[in-house]
């Protein structure tokens, strides 16, 4: 007699390039997962220990060919085998209570029809933060406009349906969010997810925001993605 082995209820897909300093506490937050679940690593080609971290705990890694995140996020989603599909950062830390919030959604069949994202929070005190935060929320509530760093939950139907990722260097979350937008809404999944300060600590968040706006503007007119890649990680 043949036994069918049971699928997981979850697929993890997190895109990594030399992210050892921020692995393993996001694999410690996600080992608070009661069931069973598929995590999928897909490495852009990182030089310190990210790899060996990740397999010690006997996560499935994925070196990809390209350094680029789309396309890693899109091999993911190929290999993953669970009906729902989370994507996260590899610099991201959920809250304890995050697993209660995903299972009333995963088990609720009408969440299918929706895409879920993460309240994103900085936990550094700061007033600049806070801020940040609020605009966040209102571009995520008003202008259906969460971003990568947020975290994406979708069904896999969903997924597929609006075409998945797009093999892109960056604004591959504005791309796949903007697809999703013209079929449905996302919604909040009401759980925090924590977002590393050093990419703000380190610039000025209004001017950093004006030149996000820029280059998401030149995006849309269609500005070569490489040369826009170049200039965001200026």
């Amino acid at each position: 007699m043949v036994r069918l082995q049971k699928l997981p209820t979850l697929s993890i897909i997190i895109p990594t390039l030399n992210e050892a300093n921020h692995i393993p506490l996001l694999l410690a937050d996600l080992n608070a997962w009661p069931d069973d679940f598929d995590l999928i690593i897909v490495d852009g080609g990182s030089i310190d220990l990210t790899i060996s971290i990740a397999q010690i705990q006997g996560v499935n890694v994925i070196k990809s060919t390209k350094r680029n995140r789309g396309y890693q996020l899109k091999t993911g989603a190929l290999n993953a085998r669970a009906e729902w599909l989370l994507f996260l950062h590899a610099d991201s830390r959920l809250d304890p209570i995050w697993v209660k919030s995903l299972l009333k959604i995963i088990r609720n069949k009408t969440s299918e029809n929706f895409a879920w994202y993460f309240d994103f929070k900085i936990k550094k005190n700061r007033l600049q933060y806070r801020i940040l935060e609020t605009a966040v929320a209102l571009r995520s509530h008003f202008l259906q406009r969460p971003y990568g760093d947020q975290g994406l939950l979708i069904h896999k139907d969903l997924y597929y349906l609006s075409g998945g990722f797009s093999s892109l260097k960056i604004m591959e979350d504005i791309d796949l969010i903007t697809r999703i937008n013209k079929i449905t809404k996302v919604k909040r999944i009401r759980e925090n997810i924590y977002t590393d300060d050093i990419k703000w600590s380190n610039s000025n968040i209004l001017n950093r925001a004006l030149k996000n706006s820029k280059l998401r503007k030149k995006w849309r007119q269609g500005y070569d993605i490489n040369r826009l890649s170049k200039e965001y990680y200026l």
